[in-house]
């Protein structure tokens, strides 16, 4: 089994500030750091962090072969990311006192995958396999379409959100994965509660009030409790929730377990400055029993 994570790669450039800009303003950053980000390389070292094979399918420019580098210290399995002309994808994040963010992001290279790339990818994949994509790249309809045609479990995270990219590729899913804006977005877009949804499984992030878990083939919407902590730093942890949630459900566990770890690995991750090179792995997971 294996997840093939059609995803993003960026550097994330921090800048900690004192408060988030507001327009107009100008204002000095009190740190400043360089990091591997971009939601398809969190949630990569959060499935291969999880203990499940992540192989990513993406691109770089020719400035991104230290990324690329680092995911495969990490354990994922980069042979399919691609190294094109275009420069790489970045973020500038600014994080404030209280842990909150702001993200400026440039796509780069992660808009100038092509389908062809994602089959060459997809040739191995079986049935047993899981296909992951987010809002981050260019090929995400592409590859819906080839991976549901090939029987594998379809997981979209919904993000950053986009209407149109959404509703393009409802009737593939089986899973989605969104926060609680993204929810009344698309609920607002479509018209629809999100039960009525053709999508089987449903998992909504709801921050400080936890998870929300729709099974639309029973008609079930069950709840989890946040787990509380103090949080020094959000960005990265719904990737770290959906990567584990994912490595969860490609080790065989049932949704409500993969849920519950997702949220312990998120809980962690909020307590640490960074992204992927700060996604705990399954034994911090283990060894924190938080609750």
């Amino acid at each position: 089994m294996a997840v093939f994570n059609l995803g993003s790669i960026n550097a994330d450039l921090f800048y900690q500030v004192p408060h988030l800009l507001s327009p107009g303003e100008t204002l000095a950053s009190t740190d400043h750091s360089r990091g591997l980000g971009g939601k398809g390389a969190n949630m990569s070292v959060a499935i291969a962090r999880a203990a499940a094979r992540a192989t990513h399918i993406g691109a770089v420019g020719f400035d991104g072969r230290w990324a690329v580098e680092r995911l495969l210290e990490y354990g994922v399995d980069t042979r399919h990311i691609s190294e094109l002309a275009t420069p790489t994808g970045h973020a500038v994040i600014m994080v404030d006192g209280q842990g909150e963010n702001a993200i400026l992001l440039f796509p780069g290279a992660n808009r100038a995958i092509t389908e062809t790339h994602i089959a060459v990818a997809l040739d191995d994949a079986t049935e047993a396999d899981i296909f992951l994509f987010q809002n981050e790249t260019s090929g995400q309809s592409d590859g819906a379409t080839l991976a549901s045609a090939k029987g594998l479990r379809v997981v979209y995270a919904a993000a950053p959100f986009d209407s149109g990219a959404v509703q393009a590729v409802l009737p593939l899913l089986d899973v989605l994965v969104m926060n609680a804006v993204e929810a009344e977005q698309l609920a607002r877009a479509t018209g629809t509660n999100l039960s009525d949804l053709p999508v089987r499984d449903i998992v909504v992030t709801l921050g400080g009030e936890g998870c929300r878990w729709l099974n639309t083939d029973l008609g079930t919407d069950q709840r989890f409790p946040a787990i509380p902590v103090t949080p020094v730093d959000t960005t990265g942890a719904g990737d770290t929730f959906t990567g584990f949630l994912v490595a969860g459900l490609d080790r065989g566990m049932p949704m409500e377990q993969a849920i519950s770890l997702g949220q312990q690995a998120a809980a962690i991750m909020v307590t640490r400055h960074g992204t992927a090179d700060v996604i705990p792995d399954l034994k911090d997971v283990q060894d924190a029993r938080l609750a």
